[in-house]
C-alpha cells in the first residue's frame, strides 16, 4: 500500500468527496438508489467531523465522516481502487481515536449491508436492524455500535 496521511477535510474538498461516493462500486445495481443525486457540501464538511486519506500526491483514497451529536459514523468510503488495501482500517481507527477524543463513549453504524463483515472484523457489535425505507432504501440495513475503551 502506498503511505496513507489522514487530514481534516477542507471545505474545497466537497466536490472530491462527492466524486467518491458517486464512483463507488458498492452503490451500483440494487444499492444505487440511496446515493442517487447525494452531494457533500462544504457546508456539511464545516459542520461535522469529516477527515480524508490521501496518498503522497493527494490522490484521495477515502473519507469518513463522524457525527458528534448523536455519535455516528455517517459516511465512510474508499476508492475501489485501493480497498483491501487497509485504508478502510486506518480511517475508522483514526474515527475511534477522535470520538474517544471527543469524549465519546460509542459510535453508531448504520452499515451498507455488504459492509457489514468489515465493521465487525475491526470491533463493531451488530445491535439491530434497520428496517427499509422506501423510496431510497428498500433493503434492510445491519446497525452497529462501537464502543469506545
Amino acid at each position: 500500500m502506498q503511505s496513507t496521511t489522514i487530514r481534516r477535510a477542507v471545505p474545497q474538498d466537497a466536490d472530491r468527496l462527492t466524486h467518491l461516493i458517486q464512483a463507488s462500486g458498492a452503490y451500483r445495481g440494487t444499492y444505487a438508489s440511496i446515493i442517487s443525486g447525494y452531494r457533500v457540501t462544504a457546508d456539511y464538511i464545516t459542520r461535522h467531523q469529516v477527515f480524508v486519506a490521501v496518498d503522497a500526491a493527494e490522490q484521495l483514497q477515502g473519507f469518513y465522516a463522524l457525527t458528534l451529536e448523536p455519535p455516528e459514523l455517517d459516511l465512510a468510503f474508499v476508492a475501489d481502487a485501493v480497498q483491501g488495501g487497509g485504508v478502510g482500517r486506518i480511517l475508522i481507527e483514526h474515527m475511534l481515536g477522535q470520538a474517544g477524543a471527543a469524549g465519546l463513549n460509542e459510535v453508531r453504524v448504520v452499515s451498507h449491508p455488504p459492509a457489514e463483515a468489515f465493521y465487525r472484523r475491526l470491533g463493531a457489535v451488530r445491535v439491530g436492524t434497520l428496517a427499509p425505507s422506501p423510496p431510497k432504501v428498500s433493503w434492510e440495513r445491519p446497525e452497529l455500535r462501537f464502543t469506545i475503551d
